[in-house]
C-alpha cells in the first residue's frame, strides 16, 4: 500500500457520514496509481519530475505543495494530459491515461485554474458550453443547480462575465466544470487571485463537492494554511521527488531538510 493511501484510510474511516468500512477501503483501487512518472527539461539536463511513484484513492482531497520549480503543477498537467505523460505511467481507474480519449479524460479529470477564463456571454450560456458540444441542453433549473454547487445562486444567470468580480468568475468557472459531471478536479492555485472572501467561498464549495459527492480533489496550493484547512493528506514534493507524506497536522514532522526549510519559511 503506497504511503498516500496508508495517510488516506485513517482519515476516511474517520468520516461517519462516508460509512467506509475498513476491510472495504483496503481492497479499493485507487483512482490514480502514478508509477515512476518523470519529465526532463527541454535540454534534458533537469528532472523536472524524478520518478513520481504514488496512489491516490477516490474522495480524498490530496494537497501538494513545495518550493517554486518542484515540479507541482507538471505533476496535476500529466493527469489529464495538459503535459503528454511517458505510457504506462498514469492510470486513471486501472486504465492508462494515454490510451483513453483526451477529450473524455479532460471530462473525467477537470482542471480549474488559477485565473478563470469565461467565454463571452453570459453565466448561463458559460456553465452550458460543455454539455452542449455533446449535444446535450441544459435547463435553467439545470444551470441554478450548478451555480448552487459552486455557491452562487440563479440571479447570476443572466449577468455577463464582464460583470463579475474575480471571485465570482472562479465560482462561474467552477459551475462549467461540474456542467461535465468529472469526477476528478484538479487544482491549480485555484484561489491565489483572490479576496480572503472569495477565498473562503470557494473552499466551502470544493469541499462540499467533496463530501456530498465523494469527488476526488487534488490541489496545488502555495498557501500552507489552505492545504491545512481542506486536504486529507498533504504531499510535499522537493526538486521532482515526493519527499513526505503527511496529514495536515503533522506538517511540522517533516524530517526532509528541504521541506522542513520550505515549510519554515512559508509559515
Amino acid at each position: 500500500m503506497s504511503s498516500v493511501l496508508e495517510g488516506c484510510r485513517e482519515h476516511l474511516l474517520d468520516v461517519e457520514e462516508q460509512h467506509y468500512d475498513e476491510e472495504e477501503d483496503l481492497k479499493r483501487k485507487p483512482k490514480f496509481q502514478i508509477q515512476n512518472l518523470r519529465k526532463l527539461s527541454d535540454d534534458g539536463k533537469i528532472h523536472i519530475l524524478n520518478g513520481i511513484t504514488l496512489d491516490i484513492p477516490k474522495g480524498v482531497i490530496v494537497g501538494i505543495i513545495g518550493p517554486s520549480g518542484s515540479g507541482k503543477s507538471t505533476l496535476l498537467r500529466a493527469l489529464n494530459r495538459l503535459w503528454e505523460p511517458p505510457s504506462s505511467s498514469v492510470f486513471l481507474d486501472a486504465q492508462d491515461i494515454c490510451h483513453l480519449d483526451v477529450l473524455s479524460l479532460r471530462r473525467k479529470v477537470a482542471m480549474l485554474f488559477q485565473l478563470p477564463a469565461l467565454f463571452e456571454g453570459t453565466v448561463a450560456e458559460n456553465v452550458r458550453y460543455g454539455p452542449q458540444l455533446r449535444g446535450i441542453k441544459l435547463t435553467d433549473d439545470d444551470v441554478s443547480k450548478l451555480l448552487l454547487m459552486a455557491d452562487l445562486d440563479a440571479s447570476f444567470m443572466d449577468k455577463s462575465g464582464a460583470d463579475l468580480s474575480v471571485g465570482q468568475a472562479q465560482r462561474v468557472a467552477l459551475a462549467r466544470t461540474l456542467a461535465n459531471q468529472p469526477e476528478v478536479l484538479l487544482l491549480d492555485e485555484p484561489t491565489s487571485a483572490l479576496d480572503p472572501i472569495s477565498t473562503e467561498n470557494i473552499e466551502a464549495a470544493l469541499m462540499k463537492l467533496n463530501k456530498s459527492q465523494g469527488m476526488t480533489l487534488i490541489m496545488v496550493s502555495h498557501s500552507i494554511k489552505q492545504i491545512q484547512r481542506m486536504a486529507h493528506v498533504v504531499c510535499l514534493l522537493v526538486d521532482g521527488q515526493i519527499v513526505e507524506v503527511l496529514k495536515p497536522h503533522q506538517l511540522s514532522q517533516a524530517k526532509h531538510p528541504m521541506a522542513r526549510r520550505f515549510l519554515e519559511l512559508s509559515n
